[in-house]
């Protein structure tokens, strides 16, 4: 049965099958592309918290380990000199260093070492260290229980303080033969400006109230 004529308003054109479904796929086309943008960046935030999650699960760029507590074996006969290495970042007027520059410790055994930090200008300034370890492939044995790198450091005008750092080396690296023939263990941290420290109001300046009463 032949269809009724399907008249178009005057002025009108009909528009072509193919044009309506060319119009369909580049909106699929185009939310399909939007959603991909999405994704990438969604992943490049993401790919800063894994990376550091990966370095510090697995040691990977001399990346060292948090314990929470000394190793529960006795400590091996084998022993490693550990040496430690101090900087500070351009714009922080900090002296930094350690109290001693190498030390040999048995593997297993818990060992505090020192750094000494001075705040050389007149501002109380603030700062956070990062760290890594050499050769690169010790980062994954290179236990610290605690340091002063886990938080960020303020220091008033002048101020000098001792700051310490408790760790030990996995006895586990015994059995990773890439690290027989390892001697040296390097600890290296390097000292970074946060920000200027909130100015502390005056202290002859008399409290303001805070509201009525």
């Amino acid at each position: 049965m032949d269809r009724p004529d399907q008249t178009l308003p005057a002025g009108a054109q009909a528009v072509p099958a193919a044009k309506r479904g060319g119009s369909g796929r580049d909106a699929l086309v185009g939310g399909i592309c939007g959603a991909v943008v999405v994704l990438m960046v969604g992943a490049s935030y993401a790919a800063v918290p894994f990376y550091n999650w990966f370095c510090r699960a697995t040691g990977f760029n001399g990346t060292t380990q948090v314990a929470t507590a000394a190793p529960s074996s006795a400590p091996l006969a084998r022993r490693i000199a550990v040496r430690f290495d101090s900087n500070v970042a351009g714009g922080l007027p900090w002296k930094f260093e350690p109290e001693k520059t190498e030390i040999e410790v048995a593997i297993g055994e818990v060992v505090t070492v020192y750094y000494t930090v001075t705040n050389q200008s007149a501002r109380t300034t603030m700062a956070q260290a990062a760290y890594n370890v050499s050769p690169l492939t010790s980062g994954a044995y290179f236990q610290k229980i605690n340091c002063f790198c886990f938080t960020e450091q303020t220091m008033a005008p002048g101020e000098t303080r001792e700051m310490p750092v408790v760790f030990y080396v996995d006895p586990a690296i015994t059995a990773d033969h890439e690290n027989d023939s390892l001697k040296t263990i390097t600890l290296s941290y390097t000292f970074y400006p946060v920000r200027d420290a909130p100015k502390p109001v005056a202290a002859g300046e008399p409290d303001k109230p805070r509201g009525s009463l």
